[in-house]
């Protein structure tokens, strides 16, 4: 199954995918949202910092 950039797992076909929206949409299924990796909030912590 593919994922997206964040790491969830998504329907590989359209209408899957407009399936999984529409749950979503109503409440039926909870968006699961994984937290940012220790090393992304360092990376963007560093970023910031080499921009000023």
């Amino acid at each position: 199954m593919p994922q997206s950039p964040k790491g969830e797992n998504r329907p590989a076909d359209v209408i899957g995918n407009a399936v999984k929206v529409m749950r979503s949409a109503t409440g039926e299924e909870e968006e699961v949202i994984i937290p940012a990796s220790a090393a992304a909030t360092l990376g963007n912590l560093g970023g910031a910092a080499r921009a000023q």
